[in-house]
């Protein structure tokens, strides 16, 4: 569905828009080390993007023993799986809890073994994953947990920032997360052996290229420039209507990445940016908490739809937006026929299970993963926004109730 002429595009998310001021020449390059202060933990190491903090983390460990396989949710973004594939390691997949992106506990001990290098937890959407699963496993069998917080910086389990009860954890800060810097990623250990593992792996890894640097800041102007209602119709809005036109979901939900990830160091402008705008992030954060519990009730009052919110007291997610679950996959493509594209933040997290996107298959096994396939056919997100103001999120509700009757 097309927005009315004139219209405001929502972002997806609740990213941090940047200021004219973040774009100065010159200025502090203490992005990790405020992050890391308003996170409290140790350090945060700075890479190019969120994937290329798993490239890193996951040659670490490679680095250090003899085992081949990562363990994934067959429900995750698709870069992740190629993280693995440009490490030479071999992908398992495990099948989800029911109506969760948490992993199955019987399916998570039944993929792991004598070979497994490393299980990744997914923070999705902002929420706090079950790590209690995942490091009982991993135990088990002698295996690393990774947690991808690439969605959640600012997350809290047990009052400890997420990516600390791992042995490594990573964000992002990709083009319309919390904070951005177009591409960009922080990763983080609780151990300080780990910490210089990863240190000293990156300064092999990651080369100098002045030319992905010099690339990624030219997307970053361009993104200052359009983030927000107006530009972001342009930048945003018209391709993914443009690709829904055309038959392709995949390209309209941006999860089509290309096989090769770049790896370079971030500069030291992109990295002023960062720090600039990070001294907006913790109000920004608490801004849109507020804003997400007060609407919280109001998505939980629609019928059949379960939201994704914080489980137990010890765990405070962030809200980058809501995850819903319908109660069928029928109204759930019901919803997405009518609101997807018509420019107000609501659209499917990632269109498929990794299993069943095309361009993966080279590097992805096939798998009996009927819970996850099930949790991709009924989920949609939905933006959390400050764009989305009192008015239209009153009307898109509305309009959600009515479909969903």
């Amino acid at each position: 569905m097309a927005p009315e002429p004139g219209a405001v595009e929502i972002p997806p998310t609740a990213g941090l828009p940047l200021r004219a001021g973040d774009l100065l020449p010159a200025g502090p390059a203490d992005l990790e080390t405020f992050v890391a202060r308003w996170l409290g933990v140790d350090a945060l190491q700075l890479e190019c993007s969120g994937t290329a903090s798993l490239v890193v983390a996951l040659t670490a460990l490679a680095g250090a023993s003899a085992r081949k396989t990562v363990v994934l949710p067959a429900y995750t973004c698709p870069l992740v799986a190629l993280a693995v594939h440009r490490c030479g390691l071999r992908i398992r997949l495990c099948d989800l809890a029911p109506g969760h992106f948490d992993f199955d506990r019987d399916a998570l001990a039944a993929a792991c073994g004598a070979d497994t290098l490393a299980i990744v937890v997914t923070h999705l959407a902002g929420r706090v994953a079950d790590l209690d699963t995942a490091l009982d496993c991993a135990a088990s069998c002698g295996a690393a947990v990774i947690e991808d917080a690439a969605q959640s910086l600012g997350a809290r389990r047990h009052g400890r920032s997420v990516g600390l009860e791992g042995d490594a954890g990573f964000f992002s800060l990709a083009a319309g997360k919390g904070l951005s810097i177009f591409e960009g990623g922080l990763l983080l250990a609780r151990d300080p052996a780990m910490r210089a593992a990863l240190q000293t792996g990156s300064a092999r890894l990651v080369p100098a290229d002045w030319r992905w640097e010099l690339r990624r800041s030219v997307e970053l102007l361009g993104y200052a420039a359009l983030y927000g209602p107006r530009g972001m119709r342009l930048a945003y809005g018209n391709p993914q209507r443009a690709a829904l036109r055309a038959g392709d979901p995949v390209r309209a939900a941006g999860d089509d990445f290309s096989l090769a990830i770049p790896l370079h160091r971030v500069g030291p402008w992109r990295r002023g940016v960062g720090a600039r705008a990070a001294r907006r992030l913790p109000a920004f954060a608490e801004a849109a908490t507020r804003r997400a519990l007060q609407r919280l009730p109001r998505l939980q009052s629609l019928p059949g739809v379960q939201v994704l919110h914080d489980r137990r007291p010890d765990e405070q997610g962030v809200w980058p937006f809501f995850m819903l679950v319908l109660p069928d996959a029928a109204r759930r493509d019901r919803v997405l026929a009518q609101l997807w594209g018509a420019g107000l933040g609501v659209g499917p997290l990632f269109v498929h299970t990794l299993p069943d996107y095309d361009y993966l298959r080279a590097i992805v096994p096939a798998a009996d993963v009927p819970r996850a396939r099930d949790f991709a056919a009924r989920s949609l997100s939905i933006s959390n926004s400050h764009w989305l103001d009192d008015g239209r999120f009153d009307a898109l509700t509305a309009r959600l109730a009515k479909l969903l009757s």
